[in-house]
């Protein structure tokens, strides 16, 4: 006879009882206590949305302008944002981390130039205008040159207007 026969009823049940609590305790789940799940981060419910590769690609072109070039306060730096409906430029001089002087096709002074339609804030003609009260505004403040940022943006169409009005406003880049 085995071994097993010998053995009394209850040893085995008891043998086999202790493993099956090991094996149950291995593959049960961990529960956590309720203080540790009053710890636990809130759960952000904003929607992020992913950038568009179109955006994504201009802002390193951006980055790697910027590796190069810095506006100081002697020669600050014209930077150029164009969105789908509106030009913005700034002048900014990097060293102290200052605007000096901003303007846009959304402010009150350009919009009474070009005109109030949402078309009309758009076109080039809008952004030759921008550059040229943007030229006028530095010559106001002392500022004579500067160093052009495009923005990631090709040089052409409106970044290329508000370039050759500030230009021909004085300005010399």
């Amino acid at each position: 006879p085995s071994r097993r026969a010998n053995t009394s009823h209850n040893e085995r049940d008891h043998t086999m009882s202790a493993f099956a609590l090991s094996a149950r305790a291995a593959v049960a789940p961990v529960r956590v206590s309720s203080a540790a799940q009053q710890r636990r981060a809130p759960v952000s419910t904003t929607v992020t949305a992913k950038m568009p590769h179109k955006e994504m690609r201009r802002q390193k072109r951006h980055t790697k302008i910027r590796a190069k070039l810095s506006g100081t306060a002697e020669r600050p730096r014209i930077s150029v944002y164009r969105s789908n409906q509106h030009t913005y430029v700034q002048v900014i001089d990097d060293d102290n981390q200052t605007t000096l002087c901003a303007i846009g096709t959304m402010s009150p002074k350009i919009k009474e130039i070009v005109g109030t339609d949402e078309w009309k804030t758009k076109t080039v003609e809008a952004a030759r205008v921008v550059g040229q009260t943007l030229g006028e505004m530095c010559l106001e403040k002392g500022i004579k040159s500067a160093v052009f940022d495009r923005g990631g943006f090709v040089y052409h169409g409106r970044v290329k207007a508000v370039a050759d009005a500030c230009r021909a406003a004085g300005m010399e880049f």
